[in-house]
């Protein structure tokens, strides 16, 4: 598996949570082929007055230039490298000069320089000066080839941050970094960077839980070695498969620490029981492999068809990491269930010192509390059920969707304030695109196709979401501009008079000044209207998209105009709802599949509806809560039902399985059966449990809102999941004895599978075994 590692590589593009066939993403698709990749834009802002000071002002031109010298910058639009549009004396076309012709500068040039920038040149608002006119940015166009490959990473750590850094330190002035391949750079390396913390510090807290429950160096060593195996195997898993490394395939080499442990609990501990019981190794060895082998190998598959889930659902995100988790977690039982018998045959039987811990005084009391609550307070457990069912149904109708781009994204880091900063002073970052098709060649060129996307930018103008539009709008603009010799007043579109004259100016402006060339395609068949979005909640975006398809559809004849809206941001926005309404029905076929276990182990109804409650109540409560607290529902929250659902019937698993096993061994005594159960599995389930919830909890130590919520959200289910596993389920066994004791269903499946009965009872005929005294 190590040998596979070298095939591991990190994700350098943004999730598409949508299916390859989704008619969004044809649309989408369809436009990266006409213009290319369209998140190719870093932006540096400034707002500081010093900056038009002489010295600081020349340096921030050459950190322009420096960027401009290097081959993955395309184009870098900035103060010192600003071009004028300005119309030709010898001939009809316009030419580029400098924007800045001098060398030197003093305070009273760089002043005329500014006044000229922020009060006649209109065309650069809100590309190189902000609309409040008090802050100004260097647009780097990078080149489209590198935006998805580690070139790009490599260029922005070790050639763009410090060269920022360098004019900071040399001029005191703040620069704000941003646009969409900076972020997934800083935000890719803080995955990597979480990936050896995350397994760090489950591994540290999961074996200090684990020697603080058994007291054992040697156990605790041997859990150690088999789920730093699985984790190693986790790698290997993903290097064989050829998969990207993820923010949520990260996630699944510390998931393996703390599901790996559980199961090295339920065996050592089973182990130590045996030995106490009878001190004899082999005879020990040989139950633990064939009883709890038997449950352990239930409650992974359970575990594993809670992320399997998730293979159903049309997102490559969401397949992987499904595939991947549930291949590991039967991986990790298999290593755990040869490992550690394996090992311990070769060892000495354990001593008196070594089992101590199954006589701890906490533990029994503990295990009396649940006897007494079960036994006298049935009512009272019930009455509280209901009571947080009801309480956690006000919660769920609070809850709101998120299809925010960087809601997870960590607050604390510098690249996060920066976003902020572009969203105050230039109204966004996020590409919305918006693909206009004349259905002709040169039809974009037309002056009424020009008027009706000159209509359609005001329209986005007013939207306070949004930015203000760029497209070639603005240069035909510009060219009447620079025809009436620059003068900021005749910055509009041409009239009808001026129309054949000034268009041809433009044509040919826009084919040698190469500053929109990106905004209509060679044909001229088609153009661009790009805009940025601000963070901006799903319900908002809703309305905002209902809006612009109502005025498009206004504006543009659709027998005349094909018009799609699309970009980076529309697509995540549209995947997120996609992706919650894909889960829901993941976490409901897991639901589904968990009863089919059930199902196959119990062949009662009863029994199923039983198994269920406690594992679903625990979910609602949650859900409540994340409604009474205000977590959004979104692509990292909503995975906590699956994967909660999943680890959760693990519990009432074990326990049902004893249960069965004593109703056996004890003639069908249920009230006996149920406190012989919770006697020997209740210490297990309370060990596996908060091993789980401080296991999740490392998660909480993201920088990630996704993650931490992840990890938050599993550690209260788990929690409310154990507590209801131990009274809540052996109070309704005992509620509903009369119904569900019906020997027959139970006793056949019962030999088949999870027997642990001794083997005298094995040994007895079915009439043998009808005729024992019974109540």
């Amino acid at each position: 598996m190590a040998s596979q590692w070298q095939h591991m590589r990190f994700t350098y593009t943004e999730a598409n949570l949508l299916p390859d066939d989704h008619p969004y993403n044809l649309e989408y698709n369809e436009f990266l082929d006409i213009f290319g990749e369209e998140g190719n834009l870093i932006v540096l802002g400034v707002k500081d007055s010093t900056l038009f000071t002489p010295e600081n002002f020349n340096a921030w031109m050459k950190l322009s230039q420096e960027l401009q010298a290097f081959d993955e910058v395309e184009l870098s639009l900035s103060v010192g490298d600003l071009k004028k549009l300005q119309k030709r004396k010898d001939a009809q076309e316009f030419e580029l000069v400098p924007f800045i012709d001098d060398t030197l500068f003093t305070p009273n040039t760089i002043a005329r320089y500014k006044h000229e920038l922020f009060n006649k040149l209109p065309f650069y608002e809100g590309l190189i000066y902000n609309p409040a006119k008090n802050s100004v940015r260097t647009a780097l166009y990078l080149d489209k080839s590198i935006v998805n490959t580690f070139t790009r990473r490599d260029f922005i750590l070790s050639d763009l941050i410090p060269k920022i850094e360098a004019f900071e330190a040399q001029t005191n002035i703040e620069v704000h970094t941003s646009g969409m391949p900076y972020i997934r750079t800083l935000n890719s390396k803080n995955i990597v960077d979480e990936i050896s913390l995350f397994i760090g510090a489950a591994m540290l807290i999961t074996s200090l839980i684990f020697f603080f429950f058994f007291r054992s160096y040697r156990a605790t060593f041997i859990s150690l070695v088999t789920v730093l195996i699985g984790v190693m195997w986790s790698f290997g898993f993903l290097g064989l498969m050829h998969y990207e490394i993820t923010v949520l395939t990260a996630l699944i080499p510390p998931l393996i620490i703390v599901i790996g442990i559980p199961n090295c609990i339920f065996l050592i501990n089973k182990y130590q029981q045996e030995i106490k019981r009878h001190g004899n190794q082999a005879k020990s060895l040989q139950r633990v492999i064939s009883k709890v082998g038997n449950a352990t190998l239930m409650t992974n598959l359970t575990t594993a068809s809670g992320f399997g889930t998730f293979i159903l659902t049309n997102s490559k995100l969401l397949k992987e990491f499904g595939i991947v988790a549930s291949i590991n977690i039967i991986a990790i039982f298999l290593l755990s269930l040869f490992i550690i018998p394996i090992i311990y045959s070769f060892m000495a039987v354990p001593k008196y010192k070594h089992l101590k811990h199954l006589n701890k005084r906490w533990i029994s009391r503990f295990v009396n509390w649940m006897e007494l609550m079960v036994r006298e307070h049935r009512i009272a457990i019930y009455a509280l059920s209901v009571i947080m069912l009801c309480m956690s149904i006000i919660g769920i109708f609070q809850i709101k969707l998120s299809g925010s781009l960087i809601d997870d994204m960590p607050k604390s880091m510098g690249f996060y304030k920066d976003i902020k900063f572009f969203e105050k002073e230039y109204e966004g970052i996020m590409p919305l695109e918006i693909l206009v098709d004349t259905k002709r060649k040169k039809g974009v060129m037309n002056l009424a196709t020009l008027k009706r996307m000159e209509s359609l930018q005001q329209v986005i103008n007013d939207i306070p979401e949004l930015s203000q539009p760029i497209s070639i709008v603005n240069l035909v603009k510009y060219s009447k501009q620079a025809y009436y010799n620059n003068n900021p007043e005749y910055f509009q579109l041409p009239n009808n008079q001026e129309r054949s004259f000034i268009l041809s100016y433009a044509q040919s402006g826009a084919e040698n000044t190469n500053l929109l060339s990106s905004y209509v395609d060679t044909t001229g068949q088609y153009a661009r209207i790009t805009a940025f979005l601000k963070d901006t909640k799903l319900e908002r975006f809703e309305r905002i998209e209902e809006d612009l398809r109502q005025e498009i559809t206004k504006i543009f004849p659709e027998d005349r105009y094909n018009i799609s809206i699309t970009g980076k941001a529309f697509i995540f926005e549209k995947g997120t709802k996609y992706l919650v309404n894909n889960l829901l029905l993941s976490l409901s076929l897991a639901i589904f599949l968990i009863a089919l276990f059930m199902a196959w182990m119990f062949r009662n109804l009863k029994m199923i509806l039983i198994s269920l409650i406690p594992n679903i109540l625990p979910l609602l409560i949650t859900a409540g809560l994340m409604g009474f607290l205000g977590v959004d529902i979104k692509p990292s929250t909503i995975l906590v039902f699956s994967i909660a659902f999943g680890i959760s019937v693990d519990d009432t698993i074990h326990f049902l399985a004893k249960y069965r096993q004593e109703l056996i061994a004890n003639g069908w005594r249920i009230k006996k059966s149920v406190f012989l159960a919770l006697k020997e599995t209740g210490v297990s389930m309370f060990y596996t449990s908060i091993v789980l919830f401080f296991g999740f909890s490392v998660f909480t130590i993201s920088e990630f809102g996704g993650t931490i919520a992840l990890g938050a959200l599993v550690s209260i289910t788990l929690l409310f999941a154990m507590l209801a596993n131990l009274l809540l389920l052996p109070s309704l066994l005992l509620s509903l004895e009369r119904s569900i004791a019906n020997k027959q269903t139970l006793l056949k499946p019962a030999l088949e599978i999870l027997t642990d009965t001794d083997e005298e009872v094995k040994a007895l005929t079915q009439e043998e075994f009808e005729d024992r005294p019974k109540k």
